[in-house]
């Protein structure tokens, strides 16, 4: 490092010379040996400097133990924050000493500082660009105008001409005229064409519960202008080509740029030809200035000093340099691999050994073989030059899908007769090279293969035994790191969080793959789909969930099965089951054997985080009584434990299975309980419930405060849960809270608030394909066209909805949308559907325990038989007495004033006005300051008569 030299790291910016560190602008205060230190790791990043050497440069006069070197390295970090949030700054090498890992940029003044416009718009997902591109200003202004203007450009050259360069360097161009909605998505980590639209899905932020996720995320861009950027499609064409047509046909706001190796070859594609960069032609007398004006030439001489050799050119050097590029036919990547070689051969061998490798290769240039050949001659030839350890720890990179990380390339690479520090110096040469490329992520740095290199390598002849190796050693790294982040996943939020995360879940698919595939480990297998599977569901991947939960049930054996994998598999299992498929009886045959492993094991924790999918479970299907047993069992359990999220979770289950039995004090109760334990822990039930039950307390909290009377604190929790919801970017879980509001907003009668929240429903649902809740909004639509007068609409509407959440199974809300539709029929004069449906409604919530909507049904049973042709007036009070009886009974005030409304109104047509008066009073007084609902206004208008 040049005394006078500026290196950036995060947001630390040091200055040798001043001997000054700022961090974000502000002085650090470091002591003289602490910075010295820090500026000498800082000049030396990813090398490893040993020991000694820091001794030797900190102390250089005197001789000092070890310990102080370790005392001032501890207030080193400390001063730099290193290991908080996720920054790490210096690794310790045991034995041999450190390393600065953080990705750095350095300037020599001020005014070289390159500033990046994304910075300016954080939830941007695009990565860095080059500070200085050689040859493409041209090509980028054309592309920037051309997507401008036609929507949909896809960039087609060679492997390594640059297309991602280009494509990110557009990204930048036209992220003020997105104002920030640009979304980079590389698909280059994938290798089944399937997971194309979950991937884009996943970058947008959304989670999707479909085996076919496109439409939902083609609804969610309908609306959207934003520039999506899908790098890397040539080897998933076919469902990249489908998805980009039916993106660019449905959502005429969005506009598409895509990189590949040949055309997607769909209507509304515009294809833009990169061309390799300019080449000195052969033939011409070549000076160093006419030579310096062609961008290959400038690439090659930038790439060369970059790798540590100047050249002062002349026109010797100008003509040999330009033969070079021409017989690498311009291609960026070729030309920077040989550039990099220059350092080690200089230029006249490294020109001789292109003639030897590559000449026989490309005979007659212009009717040469496709450009990925010419490709696969410069790798051939490049990985002729590596040394026979670099040749050995490019194959075993290989390995890796997308990102990786560098201790997940020590893990994987080293073995007994490969240690670290070789594999460190290997690596830095492999970058140093364009093997390797690297990408800063916060503080640390990431790695990753080109898209081509690491095809190449995986040609190479390598044996099955060593490849066997290290795809263990590669998936049980990655079970190792799903183990130490599994917590982290549910509470992922920006695109860029989860870009990093979601290089790992490539890792882990691809892991899995081996795992459960021909000469794969299936031991290793099991351990990694159970490990994956609590991210799995708090990302909503809730199909793929299925899947290697299934695959590794399927794969126990009489050794692995009854463990704790098996438990955890089968929970997963029945999860994802009970919410993409139904799977009444296959799910309920997952989460009971998982159950009964938990429940033979004896711990705690993991029976409650069962039981609450099963007491969910129960719910769905309609079996109250049982689910209240469940719930039962989990409070008890949870009693047991000193763990807050644990007992939120029991409180809300109880909550819910007593608010639809009609225990409403003891529901209240228990709801409150579960929001009290203050800020929502970073801790949650979406990992293994689907959703957090915070908010599920929540939004039944509300429902219960209506009931008992009390409708301007039920519309403020409901609004309340909405808000909640919304911070947590959980599509399950806002629907949840939105669902169970929407009932609110249509008990209080505000129709224009329901509707509202409705629309806000149905975008959630159709965005997810979050199927039931689509049904409940059609429903809740049908129920409103009733009330507003279109009765035969409302019906069709909530027969048609009330079929699918029945065969989905999802009868959480089916009775009140039954009595919706009970008192649509009776308004269109179907009395006798109306009777049949009320008595069936009646008899089964009897039997399955849901006895909060009995009152009520008894109520409009009353009610139909005062309508019906040939009204039986004793019959109907009879009804409404046994309705007025069991609303006092369960504290439903609200249940109370509807019943009392409707008998009032019954006694004063025989004449009993006083008797009517003296029922009704009490009742209407007790909600005398309450926000004005339709009930009550239904009341005051009869009191108004009678008096």
């Amino acid at each position: 490092m040049h005394s006078n030299d500026t290196i950036s790291f995060g947001p630390f910016t040091l200055t040798a010379k001043e001997r000054l560190l700022l961090r974000q602008g502000a002085p650090v205060d470091l002591g003289t040996r602490a910075f010295d230190m820090l500026a000498m790791l800082a000049a030396r990043p990813n090398q490893i400097v040993s020991k000694k050497d820091l001794l030797d440069h900190v102390w250089p006069d005197v001789t000092v133990e070890e310990g102080s070197l370790r005392f001032h390295m501890a207030n080193l970090r400390k001063a730099l924050g290193d290991g908080k949030d996720g920054a790490r700054y210096i690794a310790t090498l045991t034995g041999r000493g450190y390393s600065f890992v953080a990705p750095v940029s350095r300037s020599a003044g001020q005014g070289d500082v390159h500033e990046d416009i994304a910075t300016s718009y954080p939830n941007a997902n695009l990565p860095s660009r080059l500070t200085r591109m050689v040859g493409r200003v041209d090509d980028v202004l054309v592309l920037s105008n051309k997507l401008t203007a036609k929507r949909f450009v896809t960039v087609v050259g060679t492997g390594g001409v640059g297309k991602t360069t280009v494509a990110v360097a557009v990204g930048h161009d036209l992220i003020e005229a997105f104002a920030g909605a640009v979304h980079f998505v590389d698909l280059g980590a994938l290798s089944d064409p399937g997971l194309v639209a979950t991937t884009v899905a996943s970058m947008l932020g959304l989670s999707l519960q479909s085996d076919d996720p496109a439409p939902a995320l083609i609804s969610y861009l309908a609306d959207k202008r934003i520039l999506l950027i899908l790098d890397t499609c040539e080897h998933v064409i076919d469902a990249a080509a489908d998805l980009t047509f039916r993106i660019f046909a449905a959502a005429p706001q969005v506009h598409i740029l895509t990189t590949s190796r040949e055309p997607l070859q769909v209507e509304g594609e515009h294809v833009y030809k990169l061309a390799p960069l300019a080449c000195a032609p052969d033939g011409l007398e070549l000076t160093a200035t006419v030579a310096q004006t062609y961008p290959a030439t400038q690439l090659f001489v930038e790439r060369a000093a970059a790798s540590g050799t100047r050249i002062d050119l002349d026109d010797a050097d100008a003509a040999i340099i330009a033969g070079i590029c021409r017989k690498l036919d311009g291609v960026p990547l070729a030309i920077e691999l040989a550039a990099g070689r220059v350092a080690s051969y200089g230029l006249q061998k490294t020109a001789a050994l292109l003639d030897e490798r590559l000449t026989l290769l490309w005979p007659g240039q212009r009717t040469a073989p496709p450009r990925q050949k010419t490709l696969q001659a410069t790798l051939d030839w490049s990985y002729g030059l590596l040394s026979d350890f670099e040749r050995q720890v490019l194959r075993r990179l290989a390995v890796f899908v997308g990102h990786f990380s560098i201790e997940a390339a020590l893990e994987v690479v080293t073995s007994a007769t490969v240690d670290d520090a070789h594999v460190f110096a290997a690596i830095d040469s492999l970058i140093a090279k364009s093997m390797v490329a690297t990408r800063p992520a916060g503080a640390t740095m990431r790695y990753r293969l080109l898209d081509t290199t690491r095809a190449y390598a995986f040609q190479l002849d390598v044996d099955d035994a060593e490849l066997a190796t290290l795809a263990a050693r590669h998936a049980t790294h990655h079970l190792r790191w799903l183990e130490e982040t599994g917590a982290e996943w549910p509470t992922l939020s920006s695109a860029k969080q989860r870009s990093l995360h979601l290089a790992g879940l490539a890792n882990v698919r691809a892991a899995l793959e081996w795992c459960f595939g021909p000469g794969g480990n299936t031991e290793i297998g099991i351990l990694l789909a159970a490990a994956a599977a609590p991210v799995f569901l708090s990302m909503s991947l809730l199909t793929e969930c299925h899947r290697w939960s299934a695959q590794a049930v399927l794969a126990l054996d009489d050794t692995t099965r009854g463990g704790r994998e098996e438990m955890h598999l089968q929970a997963a299992l029945g999860v994802s089951l009970m919410f993409t498929h139904g799977g009444r009886d296959a799910a309920h045959m997952a989460l009971s054997r998982s159950f009964a492993i938990a429940d033979r094991s004896g711990d705690a924790l993991d029976q409650l985080q069962i039981l609450g999918p099963l007491q969910m479970f129960y719910l769905r299907t309609g079996e109250f009584r049982t689910a209240l047993h469940y719930a039962e069992r989990c409070s008890v359990i949870a009693g047991t434990l000193e763990d807050s999220v644990s007992t939120t979770l029991a409180h809300s289950l109880m909550g819910i299975s007593l608010h639809l039995s009609g225990e409403l004090y003891r529901a209240q109760t228990a709801l409150e309980a579960a929001l009290r334990h203050g800020p929502r822990s970073d801790r949650t039930t979406t990992n293994y419930l689907g959703f957090d039950g915070k908010i599920l307390a929540g939004a039944i909290l509300a429902r219960t405060l209506w009931l008992q009377g009390f409708p301007d604190r039920a519309m403020e929790q409901a609004l309340q849960t909405i808000r909640d919801a919304e911070t947590l970017d959980h599509p399950l879980t806002l629907s949840i809270a939105l669902v169970w509001a929407v009932s609110v907003f249509l008990w209080i009668g505000d129709i224009e608030n329901a509707d509202t929240h409705i629309d806000r429903l149905f975008s959630q649902a159709e965005f997810h394909s979050l199927g039931p809740y689509l049904a409940v909004g059609r429903g809740f639509r049908g129920e409103i066209a009733i009330r507003r007068g279109d009765a035969s609409n409302g019906v069709d509407v909530l027969q048609r909805s009330l079929a699918e959440l029945h065969a989905a199974p999802y009868e959480l809300l089916t009775t009140p949308l039954n009595i919706a539709l009970i008192q649509g029929l009776a308004a269109t004069g179907r009395f006798a559907e109306a009777f049949a449906l009320i008595d069936t409604t009646i008899r089964l919530v009897e039997a399955n325990g849901e006895l909060g909507y009995l009152p009520e049904l008894l109520r409009v049973r009353g009610g139909l038989v005062l309508a019906a042709p040939r009204p039986a007036i004793d019959e109907a009070e009879l009804y409404f007495r046994r309705a007025l009886e069991l609303s006092r009974r369960q504290g439903a005030r609200a249940w109370e004033l509807r019943t009392a409304t409707d008998l009032a109104a019954l006694l004063a047509a025989r004449g009993q006005c006083e008797d009517a008066r003296a029922l009704l009073q009490p009742i209407f007084a007790w909600f005398a300051k309450s926000l004005e609902t339709a009930d009550l206004k239904s009341a005051a208008r009869l009191l108004a008569m009678l008096n």
